[in-house]
Order: C-alpha cells, then sequence, then structure tokens
C-alpha cells in the first residue's frame, strides 16, 4: 500500500512510500530511507501532487513504537504552515525532538515526576472564587477566556486550579510562560500547590531530559508541562487545556528560523483540539482586548491584590528642577526619597532597560564610534567584561585602539547602561548590598542563589533590566525608580505606547506585594506629562481603548492583517536589484497593497543586508494563499533569502 509521509525538512509535502507488510495508519512514526540515509517520519494526511517525472518508490523500514500523532494535531500543523508560510516539514520538525520521535522508556525515568511534596492549602477570594467559576463554565470544548488581573492578585492559584480540574478528568496541561529559564519561583509554587513536580521544557533543558519528557507527553505518562514558546508542539496525548501567562509579552514571538507568535498559535491548537484556553495578563495585548470587544472572549477580572495590597503610587520627578550632577544620572531628589525607603528597610529598584556599561563609545581626538563590523549597529561597553559587545551578533571587540595619527584613543562612554548606574548607586549608597538583575548576570547556575537573596532581603539595591518585571515576587520590593522614561518613549515604533503600558504595569507590579506603602519614580525632561500619566493609570482599560481608536482609524492591525518580508543577502547591488523585481511581481499577483521596499532600520546584521516589504490587507488567508504561490514562482538569485513574518511585532 502507498501512503503519504511527511519528513522534517524543508519541503511543503510528504513524499509516497510503500508501507509492505508493516501496517501503518495516520499519524504513525515510521522509519524510512531518506536519500543516502535514514530519516523519522509520519505518516500524513494527503499525498504530495502528482509529478511527471517518474520515481522509484522506496519502501518503509519500519514502525516506531510510538502513539500515533492525532489527527486534530496534523490538521493544525497543516493549518500552521499555511498561516505562517513555512514548509510543512518544519512545522512538523518543530514537533520532532532533533528530528526524532522517541520511543517507550523505562519507568523509572518518570519517577521524579511522580515524587509526593506536602501540598500548602490555598484559600481564594470571593473575587478570584467567581473568576475560577468562569474559568470552570465550558471547560469541555474550545473557548478563549482571559483572566485579567492586577499585578499581584493572584490569578496564578485561579489558573492552577482550572488544571487541576481538567487532569482530574484524565487529561493533559500545558502552561506556556514568558520567560522560563528564570523562573524558579513559579515551580516551588507550582510545587506547593499540586504537591509533585511539574515537567519543564526550555532550550536549557538537557536532551536526556527532553527526550524523557517527549515520551511522557506522548504516552499520557506526564500530566503537566511548564514551558517556553516550543511546548506548544508537544505530541500531546490527550491535551485538555492550555494556560497562556502574561499573553501579552513580546517574548512569545519567535523572530528567527520559523517565525510565528506562540500566543496566537496556541489559541489555533486549541481550536483544532477542541479545548479551552486561558489567556492570562494584567494588561490584555491589544489584539486580545479587541477580541474581547467583539466578544470573541470572554473575560473574567481581579481587581483587588493579594491580602488587599494597594498598588503603588508613582511620582514624577522633573530633572528640569532636580538637576543632575555632570556624568551622574539619578538626580538628589531621587537619593533623598531612596535613602527614606532604605531607612524603613525597603527594597529599591532602578529600572533602565538598556544592557552593558555605556550604549555609545567615540573617541574624542579622532572621533571614531565603535560599530559592529557584522552589524549595523554601535557596540555595547560592558565595563565588566572589559569589552565592546554586539548585542546582536555576538561579536567582541576590546578598547586597545588607536587614532588615525596612531596615538591612543581617548574613549568617551556616551549614554547609561545598568553597570553604569549600578557604578554611580555604590558611590551614593557604599553600604548596601547591590546587585545588576539583567540576562548578563542572572545565568542559570546563579539565579536560584541570587533570588534567594533578593527574596530574604539580603540585597537591599536592585538594578534591572525589563527581565525583571517577568513575574518574580520579591517581598520586600517597595520602591522603584524608572530612570529612562524618555528613552524608552522614543522612537517610531508602531506598538511602541502599548509595550510601554504593558511594561511599567509588569514592573511596577513588582513593588507593594505584602501590604507596605510603595511609591515607583519617574525621573523625567518631558514636560508633557500625558504620556506617563497613561501608562500610570491603575486601569489600563482606559489607554487601551485611545490606542484601539488611534489603529481603526488608521487601518493599523488588529484591523489589517501585516506581513513583513525581509530578504538577506552579503551582497548589497544584488539585494537591492532583486528587492525591486520581487515588489514588482509579488505586487501584480496580490490585491492588497505592498509597500517598500526600504532598507531595514538595521541594515546589516551577522554580514548580511537587509530590505524590507510590507504587505497590508484583509484578515484572512487569501493574501497567504496568494502570497505563497508568488513567493515559489518568483525566482530569486544565488545568495538571496526572503524571510516571512505573519503579524510582526518588531519592524527593525
Amino acid at each position: 500500500m502507498r501512503v503519504p509521509i511527511l519528513v522534517p525538512n524543508i519541503f511543503d509535502h510528504p513524499f509516497t512510500y510503500e508501507s509492505g507488510v508493516i501496517d501503518v495508519k495516520l499519524g504513525d512514526y515510521v522509519l524510512i530511507p531518506f536519500g543516502k540515509s535514514q530519516a523519522t517520519g509520519v505518516v500524513w494526511d494527503k499525498f504530495e501532487k502528482k509529478n511527471k517525472k517518474k520515481f522509484v518508490i522506496k519502501k518503509i523500514i519500519s514502525k516506531l513504537n510510538v502513539p500515533s500523532l492525532n489527527r486534530n494535531t496534523i490538521n493544525f500543523l497543516n493549518w500552521f504552515s499555511k498561516y505562517n508560510l513555512i514548509p510543512k516539514g518544519i512545522a512538523l520538525k518543530l514537533l520532532l525532538l532533533s528530528n526524532e520521535a522517541i520511543e517507550d522508556l523505562k519507568l523509572e525515568e518518570f519517577k521524579k515526576f511522580e515524587l509526593k511534596f506536602k501540598r500548602k492549602k490555598f484559600f481564594l477570594t470571593a473575587e478570584q472564587t467567581n473568576a475560577l467559576n468562569n474559568l470552570n463554565s465550558q471547560i469541555d470544548k474550545f473557548r478563549v477566556h482571559v483572566l485579567q488581573g492586577t499585578t499581584g492578585s493572584g490569578k496564578t492559584i485561579v489558573y492552577f486550579e482550572t488544571i487541576k480540574t481538567i487532569i482530574d478528568k484524565g487529561f493533559q496541561g500545558l502552561i506556556m510562560l514568558p520567560e522560563i529559564g528564570l523562573t524558579k519561583q513559579f515551580e516551588e509554587k507550582f510545587i506547593e500547590f499540586f504537591g509533585y513536580s511539574p515537567a519543564i521544557w526550555h532550550s536549557g533543558i538537557t536532551k536526556k531530559n527532553k527526550k524523557i519528557i517527549w515520551n511522557g507527553i506522548s504516552t499520557g505518562k506526564i500530566k503537566v508541562v511548564i514551558g517556553a514558546r516550543s511546548s506548544l508542539f508537544l505530541p500531546f496525548k490527550n491535551l485538555g487545556l492550555i494556560i497562556v501567562d502574561e499573553e501579552h509579552d513580546q517574548s512569545y514571538k519567535q523572530d528567527e528560523g520559523a517565525i510565528y507568535n506562540a500566543r496566537d498559535m496556541a489559541i489555533s491548537r486549541a481550536y483544532f483540539q477542541n479545548i479551552p484556553i486561558n489567556l492570562i495578563t494584567s494588561v490584555p495585548s491589544i489584539e486580545t482586548y479587541e477580541n474581547i470587544k467583539s466578544k470573541k472572549y470572554k473575560i473574567s477580572k481581579i481587581f483587588n491584590r493579594f491580602k488587599k495590597a494597594s498598588l503603588p503610587n508613582y511620582e514624577i520627578i522633573d530633572l528640569n528642577k532636580s538637576k543632575l550632577k555632570p556624568k551622574y544620572w539619578i538626580s538628589q531628589n531621587v537619593i533623598e526619597k531612596v535613602r527614606k525607603h532604605l531607612k524603613k528597610n525597603d527594597q529599591v529598584l532602578f529600572f533602565l532597560n538598556r544592557r552593558g556599561f555605556a550604549p555609545f563609545v567615540f573617541c574624542k581626538k579622532c572621533f571614531n564610534n565603535y560599530i559592529c563590523p557584522n552589524c549595523s549597529i554601535n557596540l555595547v561597553y560592558h565595563k565588566h567584561y572589559e569589552n565592546l559587545l554586539c548585542h546582536y551578533c555576538g561579536y567582541k571587540g576590546n578598547l586597545n585602539r588607536k587614532c588615525n595619527d596612531n596615538d591612543i584613543c581617548d574613549f568617551i562612554f556616551s549614554g547609561p547602561g545598568v553597570e553604569r548606574i549600578s557604578e554611580e548607586l555604590k558611590k551614593i549608597f557604599p553600604n548596601e548590598k547591590h546587585i545588576i538583575f539583567s540576562s548578563d548576570t542572572m545565568n542559570k547556575k546563579k539565579s536560584s542563589k541570587i533570588l534567594e537573596k533578593i527574596v530574604n532581603n539580603e540585597i537591599s539595591i536592585l538594578v534591572g533590566t525589563q527581565l525583571i518585571s517577568k513575574g518574580f515576587h520579591f517581598p520586600n520590593l517597595n520602591c522603584i525608580v524608572v530612570v529612562d522614561i524618555d528613552l524608552s518613549s522614543h522612537g517610531h515604533d508602531l506598538r511602541g505606547a502599548e509595550k510601554n503600558l504593558q511594561l511599567y504595569h509588569q514592573l511596577s507590579g513588582r513593588a507593594g506585594r505584602t501590604g507596605k506603602p510603595a511609591t515607583v519614580y519617574f525621573q523625567t525632561y518631558n514636560l508633557n506629562k500625558n504620556m506617563i500619566v497613561d501608562i500610570a493609570n491603575k486601569n489600563p482599560d482606559i489607554f487601551l481603548e485611545k490606542e484601539l481608536k488611534i489603529r481603526k482609524k488608521n487601518s493599523l492591525p488588529p484591523f489589517q492583517r501585516f506581513i513583513s518580508l525581509i530578504l538577506l543577502s552579503s551582497e548589497e547591488k544584488k539585494l537591492q536589484k532583486n528587492s525591486l523585481e520581487f515588489k514588482n511581481y509579488i505586487s501584480s499577483k496580490l490585491s492588497s497593497r505592498v509597500l517598500g521596499p526600504v532598507n531595514a532600520p538595521i541594515y546589516k546584521i551577522r554580514k548580511k543586508f537587509r530590505v524590507r516589504l510590507l504587505i497590508r490587507g484583509e484578515k484572512n488567508l487569501k493574501i497567504q494563499d496568494s502570497l505563497s504561490s508568488a513567493i515559489k514562482n518568483f525566482k530569486f538569485e544565488k545568495g538571496i533569502k526572503l524571510s516571512v513574518d505573519v503579524d510582526p511585532i518588531s519592524f527593525n
């Protein structure tokens, strides 16, 4: 019997194989000869298109001892491929583990997920109970329910209860988090509630543990996975509920390789599986807010924080009145307020969303500034490592440089980074313990010990990037100083205002969680305070309502579909020529508007020049269908690569 087999490769169609004496059905994992080697494939739902050329049809080698992939998951992967303009083989690659399906493992391998711990009793408030009842209604079919709650209001415990309900019925649950590498606190809370360990899935998990989890999910031995974006593609045997925590977070967007938005794809997977999905947030994304308004999504709200702790107050520090000292970034007014907090044994966070010491380095003799040789961006000086670093390609350089006249360069470090702020604070508060909280310092080996010290109030001053806003619970943090509100509010990002609203709401939610009075201080030169008032407003719906009207008036997402096309090449002239030809070609094939080509704001990354096109059109799959056909029929010159981003979030 002839069967279609999809392989995890760049092909957008299955290949035809002969099953021989092996009995196979839809979704079975098989081992097949492929080219000069062997490959794992899956019996797919449709044959490849007929080819005029005649090929020798090879036989399946063996059927793997793995439960079949269910039809709903196959339907989801087919749709995922079509929506994101990704080959079906690449969609399958996301599901397999290093192109393999993991066959049965010994039962001992799963014992760590069966260990019993002492469960802690949690009591729900009336608001939480009401939200839980709403989430548990219509739990036997597809629906999207948004749980919106003030930071620190106990949303996690509410959705833990919904997962417990699903597990008690014999189903599996998936909890997706935007940043899972540092969420030891989340895992501990899970163990306190459920009394056993969850399976954790992200890029830092060892291959051995990934094999155990992959097999445990496909056989139903593992009931709950807490995972990053990639966990969405695990081969669940009996998935019953998906939770997307911090649904608004930009980290759900995969922007390299197979480009997709994991939140949106989670909603689609729930639809194809006909199961419920809960989106958890303190400030909904603009797309989610529009779906709530149009009644596509249901919503429950929790207004009160745990133990009725109040939200932080905010105060604007006018830098036009409270002047900064030369080469200093913290005003005297802020210093005085911080001293008062430290006397009360409050923890203090200085927030600046810039890694390193200084974002710009140049010589005051020859006026050369230091740009990455591979990318068209400035190198950032990291004093801790004594090097210049590119935050895009990872290039490292040093400061041993000479001017044009062979003299030694005399460097000026322009602008602040977290290292520079930390250095300044050590001079101002020499007797306090400090820590920098960024992706450079919070590596996986040290992070749990640092978090423990912060929770125990052994560190009084934190200097952090946006990483610190991602769901951490610091009981003694009652003062936040936003150093760079002017810097973060500039730029031409379509989603800039929305991102700032979500970032600063999340950030302020780290403070005052145990009931003590807390304050967020915004340093600014901007005399127009409306932007700060908007993002600090305790009701974010006011801002979202205004933003939605602006988007609708200008036919912007979520009212129109954007598809970003990025052409890359190491040959600049060839790229410019091909991008113009490609634009003219697809414009003749699409009914949608095609803008560009223009040089990308970051024109070169990893030695590749980048040109952008933007397609604007109606929100349906017709754009993808037409574009897919056009791309297949257009012949790029050698050395030109095309990257497609449906529903882009970043426009760099």
